[in-house]
């Protein structure tokens, strides 16, 4: 039966409640009479009432005869009988008046619940949310995803650059969400889940919402961590409730950002608490990617940034079925990137994105968009016209090597000691075939602890190093090291990062790149760093797999390239000190040396092989 012709028995009892009082109220104003105190006393005094009822304030009856106006009962109000006697006297009309309490007492009773109710509805709304009494409590197992639709996600591919290959791969789906039927034409289905892997800043949300605002579909946003609350259960329902709204919605799409928060690898073991709650919403979101339909026009993407931590029961095929790595640009993407972001500055002549593409190998999009900003407040601040290349050049030197600290002085040998040291790195470099181009010297104090720095600019983008370039670049790392040696005969503790990383690089040729004739074409230790760039799980916890023997030996080896990249740069050093000495004064007297300022200075200096 339809809920509209049901009958309620509410309606009922308030029509016969209603009929009641207008009953009651229609047989007052025509069979009673309300008359004064004082025309009741005559009344009575006429022998004209036949029986009367007294309250503490009102005096009812009926007369012994019908009124003219055909009333047979009367109502009146008490007045105070010693009163009432001397009223009489006086031969005036006079009646009770009692005063009326009913709106004070109405609001002794409302006012202080009507106070109680807003304090709570504002502590509820403070506390848990903005839905009002109990909102927040009541919709603790509702899914917190931001919806967005076409109109409003404000992205589309046009504004993603420097990741084709993701985008080539991606466009697919925006076809799917188009057009599901020419899919399922051959037999074939869409991926359950798309992952987006990559470092941070390289776009992977921005490629998700570029995917929504292309498809025109709605566009359910969540973190992975929005999932976990402290109550046990809330997590998986929150799930439920996601893919339910997207399965209303559909054709949608939901992402999922950080997917490590929710999809980090199960415990083999007992686990209590928290860990108990993350596992069951990581179980409901399994069992939600195996129970939708493609069909259904829903498309899961995710982004992580650390895919070896996840579960491998997410990873498996049926569920984030494609993996898109979104990866740092090279020099072509960089420069993609940079025309994106270079249209909202007012640029001078001399800019030149290919150019500032080619000073910053390794940044992500993230980063470059962070470049420009920085580039267009260092203009602003000197009040120019337009955003010149050295205003890049400047920030540049200050993402990578820190805010200049001017105001860090350092004593006359200090300055000698930095100046030489920083020489001494440049002089190696510019020396052996193959090094990065040097790109400017500097004995301005930066950053943290930095005293100076030498800044090199790759040639290209390089993704594989010979043992030739890793012992060049060693060399050129001991170069201010061996520049002290060289002049005042003892090191310093500038040198320190320095043999950090030429130690690194040493032992990694050792034990994972097989370059030592000692101990052969063997791997003794995994990569200590995940492809993204970040530490691995390997890293905590390693335990090692060879025995002392080749502890040992790798131990000399490690020691003996060092010392070989040393020795190396202190020959090199030693025949062009005049050289070395020229440049350190010359930089002693200006604080910073240019690419041209360096090849002025260095002009017939012969590579060494």
């Amino acid at each position: 039966m339809d809920k509209k012709t049901k009958f309620n028995i509410w309606y009922a009892l308030f029509a016969i409640l209603a009929f009641t009082i207008i009953q009651n109220a229609w047989m007052s104003y025509t069979q009673v009479a309300h008359i004064p105190y004082s025309e009741f006393q005559q009344l009575l005094a006429g022998n004209k009432v036949e029986s009367i009822g007294v309250s503490d304030n009102f005096i009812q009856g009926t007369f012994k005869e019908p009124q003219a106006d055909g009333k047979t009962r009367f109502t009146t109000t008490r007045v105070d009988p010693d009163f009432a006697k001397e009223l009489k006297g006086y031969n005036v009309i006079f009646t009770g008046q009692i005063e009326s309490t009913l709106l004070p007492t109405i609001l002794s009773w409302v006012m202080p619940i009507a106070l109680f109710m807003g304090v709570w509805w504002y502590m509820s709304k403070r506390l848990m949310g903005s839905g009002g009494i109990g909102g927040g409590l009541m919709s603790i197992g509702k899914s917190k995803a931001k919806v967005y639709v076409e109109s409003n996600t404000g992205v589309n591919f046009s504004d993603v650059a420097g990741v084709d290959e993701a985008k080539e791969e991606l466009q697919e789906v925006v076809d799917f969400l188009k057009n599901p039927e020419e899919y399922g034409r051959l037999g074939g289905r869409m991926p359950k889940g798309v992952l987006l892997v990559g470092p941070p800043g390289t776009g992977k949300t921005l490629l998700a919402k570029a995917v929504a605002g292309e498809a025109g579909v709605p566009f359910f946003s969540i973190s992975g961590s929005e999932f976990v609350e402290m109550f046990v259960g809330v997590g998986a329902a929150r799930v439920r409730d996601l893919f339910e709204q997207a399965r209303n919605k559909a054709p949608a799409i939901i992402f999922i950002d950080e997917l490590d928060a929710l999809g980090r690898a199960r415990s083999p073991g007992m686990s209590m608490g928290g860990h108990d709650e993350k596992e069951q919403t990581l179980n409901q979101l399994l069992v939600e990617l195996d129970g939708f339909d493609t069909k259904s026009g829903v498309v899961l993407l995710a982004a992580t940034n650390r895919p070896e931590i996840l579960d491998p029961a997410l990873l498996r095929a049926g569920r984030f079925d494609r993996q898109v790595l979104v990866d740092r640009p090279d020099k072509v993407g960089r420069v993609q990137i940079l025309h994106v972001h270079l249209k909202k500055s007012k640029l001078g002549a001399d800019i030149n994105p290919e150019d500032i593409a080619a000073l910053t190998p390794g940044f992500t999009g993230a980063d470059l968009a962070n470049l420009v900003n920085e580039a267009t407040l260092l203009a602003t601040r000197r009040r120019a016209e337009a955003v010149t290349m050295e205003d890049f050049n400047n920030a540049i030197e200050r993402i990578v090597a820190g805010l200049e600290k001017r105001n860090r002085l350092l004593n006359p040998k200090e300055r000698e000691v930095v100046a030489y040291h920083e020489m001494g790195h440049a002089l190696v470099a510019m020396a052996l075939p193959g090094s990065d181009t040097v790109h400017k010297v500097s004995i301005i104090p930066r950053g943290i602890g930095a005293l100076g720095y030498t800044i090199q600019r790759p040639t290209e983008d390089r993704f594989l190093m010979t043992k030739q370039e890793l012992e060049n670049k060693m060399a050129v790392l001991l170069g201010g090291r061996a520049a002290e040696l060289v002049v005042f005969g003892h090191f310093s503790t500038g040198a320190a990062d320095d043999l950090r990383r030429v130690t690194d690089i040493a032992r990694s040729m050792v034990t994972r790149y097989g370059m030592s004739d000692r101990l052969g074409s063997v791997a003794y230790e995994a990569d200590q760093r995940s492809f993204l760039g970040g530490p691995s799980a390997q890293m905590f916890g390693q335990t090692r797999e060879f025995g002392d023997a080749s502890s040992d030996a790798i131990d000399e080896e490690v020691r003996r390239i060092v010392h070989e990249a040393l020795d190396r740069a202190l020959d090199i050093l030693r025949v062009r000190r005049p050289v070395l000495e020229l440049t350190a004064r010359r930089l002693l007297e200006k604080e910073t040396l240019n690419e041209d300022d360096l090849r002025a200075l260095t002009v017939d200096l012969p590579a060494v092989g």
